[in-house]
């Protein structure tokens, strides 16, 4: 089981590049089977190239840090 607060505190040093890009991330879950559920805000809700910073940004700097993690995943994927 994926620990939420170890995310949270690794998306918290994530956090300010997407800051100085003008967006955000919020973790709306953590799911039983390791999947991070998070909404990107601000400038990086549109941008073109926010699955490429979910997937080389925040999906691998999670896996690296938090043990469990399996995937991140926008939270318009899981509706």
């Amino acid at each position: 089981m994926v620990d939420k607060n170890d995310v949270m505190a690794v998306l918290d040093l994530i956090r300010p590049s997407l800051i100085a890009d003008g967006g955000d991330v919020k973790l709306v879950d953590v799911t039983d089977d390791g999947k991070v559920v998070v909404e990107l805000t601000g400038a990086c809700k549109g941008c073109p190239l926010s699955e490429m910073t979910l997937a080389n940004g925040i999906e691998r700097i999670l896996k690296e840090r938090v043990p469990g993690v399996e995937a991140v995943v926008p939270a318009e994927s899981m509706a």
